[in-house]
């Protein structure tokens, strides 16, 4: 197995592996090695079916219905995203997926089935970076901070479109941490989304408005970037706990994606995340 990282923040291609034959334990634990450290990983030329992606997926989590419902291939816990006109949808925000709920999603494997004949591509963040580049007295700011997640955003975009239903869990919003640390790796990063963050605890409404407006802003800037252009057996898989996405609306052909939802945990702030270490030892 060979991994290129494609840029110093995100991204990586990984040739040498066959998704659809059972992989042995050490060849998993190389992918999942590779995805703590380049965050989303890109597989090209994969001949597999909705039953060995689903196969591939459970070597690192179980899977979790999305919760908008989507069509569904043969294959249960293999959903289809279909497209021919994206533009104007919740998909070309930068977000990650399902923050609403209590414990999100661990990740994501996206193949593609079907693909216009240009645009279509899709970008990821590293949300390590984009804390990163913050000032240190920012930093400081926010890891004391909670933000509501709730799908009031979604809902409105959703509305538009007119025949989309979303499943009942998860109608509750959900308080998580600003700054959230990876339960894997202990890198402290941003986590609030232009999908699913609502508020800021604690703030007024307009301070609420300013800092969330400044903080996804940041998520823009390029040097945190890594753009993939797919090809037909083209397979990307995502640690949804510390990036965000976007799919580039600049297409009008048909865009046929299969996804497989890997189920998560509750994101743990800094101070929580310090007692549980501590309490461990």
């Amino acid at each position: 197995m060979i991994v290129r990282p494609l840029t110093p923040s995100i991204g990586a291609e990984v040739t040498g592996v066959d998704l659809g034959a059972p992989l042995p334990d050490d060849v998993v634990a190389l992918v999942r090695k590779a995805l703590l450290d380049h965050l989303v990983l890109f597989f090209r030329d994969q001949k597999i079916t909705p039953a060995q992606q689903l196969a591939f997926a459970e070597r690192f989590a179980p899977v979790m219905m999305p919760m908008i419902d989507t069509q569904s291939t043969e294959q249960p816990g293999v959903t289809v995203l279909d497209q021919t006109a994206p533009r104007g949808q919740y998909t070309e925000r930068w977000h990650s997926d399902s923050t609403n709920l209590p414990e999100p999603p661990l990740g994501a494997i996206l193949r593609a089935v079907q693909l216009p004949s240009v645009g279509g591509d899709t970008c990821w963040a590293s949300m390590y970076s984009v804390y990163e580049a913050l000032s240190t007295s920012m930093q400081q700011f926010l890891e004391d901070l909670t933000a509501e997640h709730s799908t009031a955003i979604l809902d409105a975009a959703l509305a538009k479109l007119g025949n989309v239903v979303r499943r009942d869990d998860g109608r509750e919003p959900s308080h998580h941490p600003v700054v959230r640390v990876h339960p894997e790796t202990g890198r402290r990063l941003l986590f609030v989304n232009g999908n699913f963050t609502t508020r800021i605890d604690g703030l007024s409404q307009s301070e609420s408005d300013a800092l969330l407006s400044l903080l996804l802003e940041q998520i823009g800037s390029p040097e945190h970037h890594v753009r993939f252009r797919w090809e037909p057996g083209s397979v990307a898989f995502w640690d949804n706990r510390c990036t965000q996405h976007c799919a580039i609306a600049d297409y009008t052909e048909r865009r046929v994606m299969y996804r497989c939802l890997l189920r998560g945990d509750r994101p743990l702030g800094v101070a929580e995340r310090s007692q549980t270490t501590s309490t461990a030892s």
